[in-house]
């Protein structure tokens, strides 16, 4: 067993009273499982991707030389294989407050959203409306976008504010009409971590009759999901992002996935929220979803249910980040020639930069060479980063995790500062 794995996430014991504190957030005990980190560099990339825990690449392991095959109950390899699908639904149920069987699987979140959004279409006529935002990664924009038009429906735009970075509810609302079928919003914006009021905007989608996709992506990383509080009537997440393998899941009403028929094979199953699925499932890397489910579950000592464990150990991890945020934050208001573009008042611990006398193409290189992995791009948010004014380049984008430290914030503080006096003489 690799060293890593004798070392599982865990809060601390309170130093008042000598009993374990179930909402203590220990950091190097987490950082602990991740091989990643022993190199030294900082991660500060972590909304396109997290860094793995071993228990996740374990979980991989030891699906894919146990025995498997195709699903079912005769053999061990088909029962194995069963559980671990079982298995999947429940974890990423326990996840986001949903049931397993509304939990649908597959390659990614935009493979999931393009074959969704041709399903939802197939009923949309010349004259009816959908809406989406410019605060949206592309994923929950062009694919509604290309169905609408292939229907002749029209496609309204929802702006957000680019001082404030806020997209207020009645900027949605102003959009909705009868005729409006969908509406795709983001639940957290992968560039500037602006967190719309989701449900606010469900109700009065729900009112005009329409349907409401939810893009949680972003927002899965970083707090507890509750799809049936948010109003979503679908919600994806990309387990990627919060320390599972590359895939993506959508959750869906449970009666709306009933009425769906989905383009399928003949010889595949017809039930939900299998029909939403083609071709045979990645086993192996729905194990790793598992483990990466309970590995945010450990967190924290919290005890109770899975989901209960998730709730506590999430709201740990919430403060931890938002602690560390308002830590970077302090510390880029006293850098000239930075702007920080995240300014909304419920935001992910997320910040997109940009410099009076720097490209941030090259600050990113010039990081990478202090040990800092900070990414700068639009990061597939076009309308947003347009709407900022920034063009496709975008900023340099500083993104929080559940391993980053209070000592690499300051290390990124000064490195940024070693950049930006540079730029300046």
């Amino acid at each position: 067993m690799p060293p890593h794995a004798r070392k599982p996430a865990v809060g601390q014991t309170s130093v008042v009273t000598g009993t374990r504190d179930t909402t203590a957030y220990d950091v190097e005990a987490v950082r602990a499982s991740f091989p990643a980190l022993d190199g030294g560099t900082a991660f500060f990339d972590g909304p396109g991707g997290s860094q793995t825990p071993v228990a996740v690449a374990d979980a991989v392991r030891d699906a894919m030389l146990a025995p498997m095959a195709n699903r079912g109950h005769v053999t061990a390899a088909a029962r194995n294989s069963e559980a671990i699908v079982v298995a999947c639904r429940a974890a990423l149920a326990d996840l986001l407050g949903a049931d397993p069987g509304e939990v649908i699987f597959g390659r990614s979140m935009t493979a999931l959203t393009f074959d969704l959004s041709r399903t939802l279409s197939a009923g949309w006529r010349p004259g009816d409306e959908i809406v989406v935002t410019r605060l949206d990664h592309d994923a929950n924009v062009r694919p509604w976008v290309i169905v609408a038009e292939a229907a002749g429906a029209t496609v309204r735009w929802a702006d957000f504010d680019p001082d404030t970075s806020e997209l207020d509810v009645a900027a949605v609302a102003a959009q909705l009409t009868a005729r409006t079928r969908l509406v795709a919003v983001t639940a957290a914006s992968n560039l500037i971590g602006t967190m719309p009021d989701v449900r606010a905007i469900a109700e009065l989608a729900h009112e005009a009759g329409a349907l409401v996709f939810v893009d949680g992506v972003h927002y899965t990383a970083h707090g507890i999901v509750d799809v049936a509080e948010l109003g979503a009537d679908f919600f994806a997440c990309s387990p990627y992002k919060f320390l599972g393998p590359h895939c993506g899941v959508v959750v869906g009403r449970r009666d709306l996935l009933e009425e769906l028929r989905p383009a399928k094979l003949l010889p595949s199953t017809g039930q939900v929220p299998e029909r939403f699925e083609l071709g045979t499932l990645p086993y192996e890397v729905m194990a790793g979803a598992t483990a990466a489910v309970d590995f945010l579950a450990g967190l924290t000592p919290a005890i109770g249910s899975r989901r209960e464990r998730l709730v506590t150990s999430l709201g740990a991890l919430e403060a931890h980040e938002e602690h560390l945020r308002r830590r970077l934050e302090l510390g880029l208001a006293d850098l000239t020639g930075v702007t920080v573009h995240s300014r909304a008042l419920r935001r992910t611990p997320t910040l997109l930069l940009t410099f009076a006398a720097h490209d941030v193409a090259d600050v990113s290189v010039a990081l990478a060479e202090h040990g800092i992995n900070a990414p700068a791009g639009s990061f597939y948010a076009y309308e947003a980063s347009r709407r900022l004014g920034l063009g496709d380049a975008g900023g340099l984008r500083i993104g929080l995790a559940p391993y980053t430290t209070g000592d690499e914030v300051d290390r990124l503080l000064r490195s940024l500062a070693d950049v930006v006096s540079a730029s300046n003489t």
